[in-house]
């Protein structure tokens, strides 16, 4: 069963909100028991204190809609709307107020003070047991570095902090290297490893164990190509078996029954979960789904079908609902046209079908889709009111981190193991890597986190830290209302800190004029 992390309540503390909540097995409703005052007194206190961070990133600008995925999927050579929407992010035409991602940045740090706020007071916490703060202690570490990891990633130099800071100290804040926080980050995780269960089970499923803090460690280390320790961190995922690759690659996607999605293979999800208040739900899932008003191709022609005369759409349509689905999404996020083209996978990947559709129910659709990351039933998963997880680490991830890794440190002699286990299931009969260079390997490994990990919020980062971003967006294909080609400039690696907090705070722009490039 998810965790339903319920809002409950809303409680201001030194100056800014903090979302709490509770879960499903925590019945009573505390909305009159709790103030700032008497916070912290208990184990049921803390945890629900946690609970509010983990809804911080149900935010539409960060996991819930295309907050993240705005500057990890779209500009890539993966994915792109399938109409002339979000261009200005896809084509690169983002400058200071313009797509600069300053929703996404004022709920990071959203995450970063209640983290920072909370640590404090559950450290030395006299009231609570050893058990929940070291549980407690850990899941925070770990959210806090998951925050400072995309803004290092989106932005580079950010302000940083990591002790309570009065909110007019905050404010005036300068930017910190990346460097400097990725390592404190890198030190927090250890913690947070050591303070960390194994598992969980029941209600407690979605929260952060000791395998997602060494993942995300690990992610790290690999960005910044310290090859050696991110080796070790994905070997301390692989050797913990807590998790296993499955043997079915559609699988791991298979989130069609409400009550029964995770598996083994998922490190660290954000749980969605539907019919509850508040922002529970997801509506990533609509990006993914297809517009009726698009589909099927040549929607508006007349057919018949078993005797029955009609227009292709009105036919399509009766039978999709004959099964309770329907095509309600936004078309969004569907694939560009050369991934989206069999021709350019290797010969017997079996990931294509379970990845791409092309067409449904026998009938040709007017575009690729991924069937891994839509779901058409009109059941369980309504437009607006999802509950699939965002998948944020899973192990086929660690192992493709572990075989670059390793094959940078001393070449693809044992680096093969890593790489070819993630593609056992991937072909039938198995295809195996052999006889590559160490360069060889490198360049082919683009490819295989492409189709991998495609539309899994990996692409344009891992692109970035290869330093191929940008031969690689103005070499494919895109469609005709789309040309980043013509717009992206190496700049564009990071965005501009959002003109808001310019605004709010010049000392931002301190130890860079030039606010990455921008200016």
């Amino acid at each position: 069963m998810k965790t339903k992390i319920m809002s409950k309540f809303l409680i201001l503390l030194v100056g800014f909100l903090v979302l709490s909540s509770c879960n499903d097995f925590l019945e009573e409703d505390l909305r009159d028991q709790i103030t700032p005052d008497a916070f912290f007194t208990n184990d049921k206190e803390a945890e629900l204190a946690v609970n509010g961070v983990y809804r911080l990133f149900h935010d539409n600008n960060v996991y819930r809609q295309r907050g993240l995925d705005n500057y990890y999927t779209s500009g890539a050579d993966i994915q792109a709307a399938n109409r002339d929407v979000n261009g200005a992010i896809h084509n690169y035409l983002i400058q200071e107020g313009t797509a600069d991602g300053n929703g996404t940045w004022i709920q990071l740090y959203r995450v970063v003070n209640n983290t920072t706020e909370f640590i404090s007071n559950i450290e030395g916490n006299e009231n609570l047991s050893d058990d929940a703060k070291s549980s407690r202690l850990g899941e925070l570490l770990f959210l806090r570095a998951l925050a400072y990891y995309h803004l290092t990633n989106l932005w580079g130099d950010v302000p940083f902090y990591t002790e309570q800071l009065p909110v007019l100290e905050r404010s005036v804040l300068g930017r910190t290297s990346k460097a400097e926080i990725r390592s404190a980050m890198k030190e927090d995780l250890a913690r947070a490893f050591a303070l960390l269960p194994g598992s969980y089970s029941g209600n407690d499923l979605g929260r952060a164990s000791k395998w997602a803090a060494a993942t995300l460690k690990a992610k790290y280390h690999l960005f910044d190509e310290e090859w050696a320790l991110a080796k070790a961190e994905c070997d301390v995922v692989i050797d913990g078996g807590a998790h296993r690759l499955l043997d079915n690659y559609a699988d791991v996607f298979n989130q069609s029954d409400p009550s029964n999605q995770y598996n083994e293979e998922y490190i660290f999800v954000i749980d969605f979960e539907a019919d509850y208040d508040g922002n529970l739900a997801t509506t990533r899932t609509d990006d993914y789904n297809p517009r009726i008003r698009d589909e099927p191709a040549g929607r508006n022609n007349d057919t018949i079908v078993n005797g029955v005369s009609g227009s292709k759409v009105n036919i399509f349509q009766g039978l999709l609902r004959d099964q309770a689905e329907d095509m309600t999404g936004y078309g969004w996020s569907v694939p560009l046209p050369e991934f989206a083209l069999q021709e350019n996978w290797q010969d017997g990947d079996l990931r294509y079908d379970a990845t791409i559709v092309t067409e449904y129910l026998g009938w040709k659709l007017a575009f690729p889709y991924f069937r891994k990351n839509w779901n058409l039933d009109q059941e369980n998963s309504l437009r607006g009111n999802h509950p699939e997880n965002y998948i944020v680490f899973r192990l086929a991830d660690v192992y493709l981190m572990a075989a670059e890794a390793e094959n940078e440190l001393n070449g693809p002699g044992t680096a093969y193991f890593y790489v070819n286990k993630v593609r056992e299931r991937a072909f039938e009969p198995d295809q195996p890597w052999s006889g590559l260079s160490k360069e060889e390997f490198r360049e082919a490994m683009y490819d295989e986190r492409k189709f991998e990990l495609s539309a899994e919020g990996h692409r344009r980062m891992d692109l970035i830290r290869w330093g191929i971003l940008l031969e690689t967006v103005q070499t494919v294909q895109h469609r005709p209302w789309n040309n980043p080609a013509a717009n992206i400039q190496p700049y564009h690696v990071l965005l501009p800190v959002p003109q808001n907090q310019l605004e709010l705070n010049p000392n931002l722009l301190e130890s860079d004029p030039t606010n990455n490039g921008y200016r």
